[in-house]
């Protein structure tokens, strides 16, 4: 089961080269269940409520609509968060967490000075104006930070996906219930085996909230991945150790 995260598309994905790569490399040996979170994707727009807790009750109602009895559980970036809150008040179905990309606090609690803030701040501002428009200046400063090693194929793909997994308003909602995550008390909670995984240099989510995770979660083991993006590309000799790893911890 893959927990749902931002900017994710059920059809979209099928042809993104952002995606397309790790759902092909999961599906080959697993049975793979996936969901567009709360108000991104094809899921419903302009919900009543995008908040945290929401996501960890829509995690529950995926699980028990698909019958999911025991099961591995994938989290990536905000998904970690939200598997972090399920694994630890649902033991009896998770067999194995792999947690990657991902943080206990949000932006919003990690921010420790005026500038970050205000950067922050910025940044819903230009969702607000930009997020639609056809023009893709706006949504690039985000591509930057998730893929910035990407070729113009990679860029243009994460582009057009940030407009179409989310209008403007549900993107600020996201982004603001992302800031307000904090699952730090739950860390010593859980109580299955776990794997973190991060990349050392990437710019979305800092490399610390990584270690933070695997540092404060019982017998975790922590793996960190040469590459600067926060969604690891194909083309990346990153990806290849990723699906190691996890083929390793799923065997074990």
């Amino acid at each position: 089961m893959k927990t749902g995260n931002w900017m994710t598309h059920l059809e979209f994905d099928f042809d993104s080269p952002i995606w397309r790569h790790l759902y092909r490399e999961l599906s080959r040996e697993y049975t793979l269940v996936r969901y567009d979170a709360r108000a991104t994707g094809l899921s419903d727009r302009e919900v009543e409520e995008v908040s945290f807790e929401a996501f960890v009750r829509d995690l529950e109602a995926v699980v028990d609509a698909a019958g999911l009895d025991r099961f591995a559980l994938l989290g990536i970036s905000q998904g970690c968060a939200v598997s972090i809150a399920y694994a630890t008040r649902h033991p009896e179905h998770v067999t194995r967490l792999i947690l990657y990309g991902g943080y206990a606090r949000g932006w919003k609690k990690r921010a420790r000075t005026e500038a970050e803030k205000e950067q922050s701040a910025a940044m819903l501002t230009l969702m607000r104006l930009g997020w639609r428009q056809e023009n893709p200046a706006f949504r690039q400063l985000f591509t930057s930070q998730f893929i910035p090693g990407g070729t113009k194929e990679q860029a243009d793909w994460f582009n057009e996906l940030q407009r179409i997994s989310a209008s403007p308003e549900d993107a600020v909602r996201n982004l603001i219930a992302q800031g307000d995550v904090d699952v730090t008390a739950l860390l010593p909670k859980v109580s299955v085996p776990t794997l973190v995984m991060h990349a050392r240099d990437e710019a979305r989510v800092p490399f610390e909230a990584g270690r933070r995770l695997a540092a404060e979660i019982p017998a975790a083991r922590f793996v960190p991945l040469q590459s600067r993006s926060h969604l690891i590309l194909e083309n990346e000799p990153a990806f290849t150790r990723f699906l190691q790893e996890i083929r390793t911890f799923l065997a074990s």
